[in-house]
């Protein structure tokens, strides 16, 4: 086990401050997810959206004392701290994972590729676990920092390593390369991804060969042409071990592909024997994954049979933590995904970012994927469980309940059946309840039993992208400029309370909100952030005071019966925004307004102007600039004279989404984050850079043949001019899919296919035109996605993104996840 002065030889640092060296158990990066503070080392980073160096004071007070940083800093306040300065930190991340790796000569499995790394990883883990103890990478821990952190878990019994890399730009994957040191090597597929940061395809795939210089097999697809090239280039370094199904000289020879009742056969030839198997799965992606792991399972010398046997059980790999609307008030995270304690630290670090409901609970099975001894492992479950403050701890099967009395407020059972027999829904109630469990035990019974109950359209919200979109908008900030981020209109159709929660999590300065109801609501679910009220009433503010909601004031009116509540209320202090009227002609005071404004103000101290902010009316259009600089002049001008008479600054904001791209000189004090966060550029410029963030899915609920002249739907507006095949799909304008999409105006995404709307949208449900498209019924079905551009769906129909948006029903689940 490494030291701290070890990390100090290592990284080459420089030892700023030293009391004594300790040993290092845990690699920290986040100051949010502090696990054995005593025996972690904090490795400050300084990036373009987050400074590391900014939380060391708050990491030594939780217990840290020992700190890799970047940049000096001021260590006055922390004594005992061992401090080295390092000219990377990320670089001296990767070299003391290099170290560590060196201690261990077990094979180790390095993937890459464009796509499919984390499904061929977790494939590849379930389909070894007979054979070998492995350690692999926690979900798609495949970057810079994320590869380091994974090769950390290796240990002296496992026996096999499972680790893949991802890179974006020429000059990373040699880091990576040194950290995971792969003996054998996996090239998936070359794709679209990151294109923007390479030449062309041929040095993208040249660049992640870089991973493969001293492996002693590479296996691949020779039926990706480009990825063959190169690799023959360098055939000299390593050995490979190629599928195909044009090549007959490959390793593997792919000679047939069959549908076969919902399952493929595949029948190759190998050693110059054919064979045949069988696989769970009909799509190409999923056969593609299959094979990559069938040539590994061959070259590793698993014999044929146990392979097919093998094959048989593979099941789609969950690749993100769900979170779930429950029964009884509850939130579920739904992570069945692996059971190490790798994965359980991270899926507890997300359920400690939940701030919806006070308590938490856990409930988890044996953990069957420990390469340490039972009573190891359960201690720092324990442990861990104790430093994340959980509620409530469930535990299922019979090697957890052996070191039971290891947990406090806990109760275990020896079966999921049982725990599902003897349990009561009522005992959950208002509480997150995070679901973990090894896949033997089935957990997605007690999902079901726990899960509130809705039709099959869901609106699908990806953390990640929310998070990707944040940091997009911060990197064009300065470091002094505040976000507001509205979530007004249920975050724009996404989900409130789960929204404000990310963004708390992320440490915003500010929420937008439309009305006092959104704020209480978003007070109730455990929100502690300032936030405005952009349309406060009269009969509201004793709402607002209560829930320390900060109200827009935008006319004399609302001015005055803020000012009557204060005196009845006797209030010392009232914040309040000051709304200005520069040219949107909406709502605000206008420059002739200000004396009596200014007026007001100063004969009520009671009165705290916490900002003073206006609306650009054309901020998301060029051929309004000068428009929207004659608006930021008026408003420099009134803001100067109220703080001019105030006496003090306050927070000055102007730009939404679209003019934090435009309008980079006029940051103020303050931003104001809106549809940009929900990955929709309003200005179209950015889009690229921007990630979708909400999927609207529905299924197929039935199928039809319709013979040529019959008609569809209400109205009889649909008529099929030939022999047709509809589907009935399971949304309607009640759900927020527009009338308007009716009659082939509207298309959704159906097994790689575009399929028209066929007749009129109806309330519940939609015909779609499938006659060109294999689908069957209970089929997901794409609304609006990566497929299907909310840009796009509003231009069908002559609208804008935030309509659609907005437009999607309560009625419609909202289903939360991190990748």
């Amino acid at each position: 086990m490494l030291t701290f002065l070890d990390i100090v030889h290592i990284a080459s640092g420089q030892l700023l401050q030293g009391h004594g060296d300790m040993q290092v158990q845990h690699l920290l990066l986040d100051s949010r997810k502090v696990y054995a503070p005593e025996s972690s080392v904090f490795f400050a980073i300084s990036g373009d959206r987050h400074d590391g160096h900014e939380y060391l004071l708050g990491l030594y007070q939780q217990g840290v004392r020992q700190f890799v940083i970047e940049k000096r800093c001021d260590f006055s306040l922390m004594p005992l701290a061992n401090v080295v300065m390092v000219s990377s930190s990320v670089q001296a991340l990767q070299a003391i994972a290099a170290k560590h790796r060196e201690q261990f000569h077990y094979p180790v499995i390095g993937i890459t590729g464009s796509n499919a790394k984390t499904i061929v990883k977790e494939w590849l883990s379930q389909l070894l676990a007979k054979d070998y103890q492995i350690v692999r990478s926690p979900r798609s821990y495949n970057s810079q920092i994320g590869v380091p952190l994974s090769v950390w878990a290796m240990q002296a019994n496992h026996s096999l390593g499972i680790f893949e890399a991802g890179i974006s730009k020429p000059g990373e994957m040699q880091y990576l390369q040194k950290v995971i040191k792969p003996t054998i090597g996996i090239f998936t597929n070359i794709g679209t991804a990151h294109d923007e940061g390479f030449e062309n395809t041929t040095q993208k795939i040249s660049e992640k060969l870089l991973l493969f210089p001293n492996v002693e097999t590479l296996v691949y697809c020779g039926d990706h042409v480009l990825i063959h090239e190169e690799i023959l280039k360098q055939k000299n370094h390593f050995h490979t071990f190629s599928w195909s199904r044009i090549n007959t000289s490959a390793t593997v020879y792919i000679m047939a592909i069959e549908n076969q009742l919902g399952k493929t056969v595949i029948k190759f030839v190998y050693n110059k024997n054919s064979a045949s198997l069988l696989l769970p799965f009909t799509d190409e992606a999923s056969i593609e994954n299959a094979l990559h792991c069938l040539a590994v399972l061959l070259l590793l010398n698993i014999d044929l049979v146990e392979i097919n046997n093998r094959l048989q059980l593979l099941q789609p790999v969950a690749m993100r933590l769900e979170l779930k609307q429950g029964i009884n008030g509850c939130y579920l995270i739904d992570d069945s995904y692996n059971n190490d304690l790798a994965g359980l630290m991270i899926a507890m670090n997300f359920l400690e970012q939940q701030q919806q409901t006070e308590k938490k609970c856990l409930i988890l099975s044996d953990m069957l994927e420990s390469a340490v001894s039972p009573e190891q492992l359960y201690q720092n479950v324990a442990a861990l469980v104790k430093q994340k403050n959980i509620h409530q701890f469930i535990g299922i099967g019979e090697q957890i309940t052996a070191y039971a009395p290891l947990f406090i407020n806990a109760v275990f059972y020896p079966t999921t059946a049982a725990f599902l027999e003897a349990s009561q829904t009522q005992q959950f109630a208002q509480q997150t309840i995070l679901i973990k469990g090894a896949r033997a035990f089935e957990f997605e019974h007690i999902v079901a039993a726990l899960q509130q109950k809705v039709h099959g359209t869901v609106l699908e919200i990806n953390l990640d992208a929310l998070s990707h979109n944040l940091n997009y908008y911060k990197s064009l900030l300065l470091p002094q400029t505040k976000i507001m981020v509205m979530v007004k209109a249920f975050a724009y159709g996404s989900g409130s309370y789960e929204v404000a929660n990310l963004l708390q999590y992320h440490r915003v300065d500010y929420l937008g909100v439309a009305y006092t109801d959104e704020g209480v609501d978003l007070r109730t679910h455990g929100i502690g952030l300032p936030i405005m009220v952009m349309n406060p009433s009269e009969e509201s503010f004793a709402k607002m005071h209560a829930n320390h909601l900060e109200p827009e004031i935008y006319s004399f009116k609302i001015l005055n019966e803020y000012l009557d509540f204060i005196g009845r209320e006797q209030l010392v202090e009232a914040k309040i925004h000051l709304k200005l009227d520069t040219g949107m002609h909406r709502l605000g005071f206008e420059i002739e307004d200000l004396e009596n404004l200014v007026s007001i103000l100063i004969q009520n101290p009671s009165i705290k102007v916490v900002s003073i902010f206006s609306h650009l009316a054309g901020a998301d259009d060029a051929q309004h600039n000068a428009y929207s600089m004659q608006q930021m002049e008026i408003f420099e001008t009134m803001a100067g004279k109220i703080e001019a008479a105030l006496g003090y600054t306050t927070i000055k904001h102007v730009l939404n989404s679209a003019g934090i791209s435009r309008f980079t000189n006029h940051q103020y004090d303050m931003v104001r984050l809106g549809i940009g966060l929900y990955g929709v550029d309003a200005t179209a410029a950015q889009q690229n850079k921007l990630q979708s963030v909400g999927t609207l899915k529905t299924i197929i609920s039935q199928i039809k043949d319709v013979p040529a002249g019959a008609t569809i739907g209400y109205s009889r507006k649909g008529v099929a001019s030939s022999p047709m095949r509809i589907a009935t799909i399971a949304i309607g304008y009640a759900d927020g899919y527009d009338r308007r999409f009716s009659r082939g105006v509207g298309s959704v995404y159906i097994s790689g296919k575009h399929c028209p709307v066929v007749g009129n949208v109806c309330m519940d449900m939609t015909m779609i035109d499938i006659t060109h498209t294999q689908a069957k019924e209970g089929d997901a079905v794409e609304i609006f996605g990566n497929n299907i551009s909310l840009i796009n769906l509003a231009t069908q129909i002559e609208t804008i993104p935030y309509e659609i948006l907005t437009n999607v029903s309560g009625r419609v689940k909202r289903v939360f996840y991190s990748e």
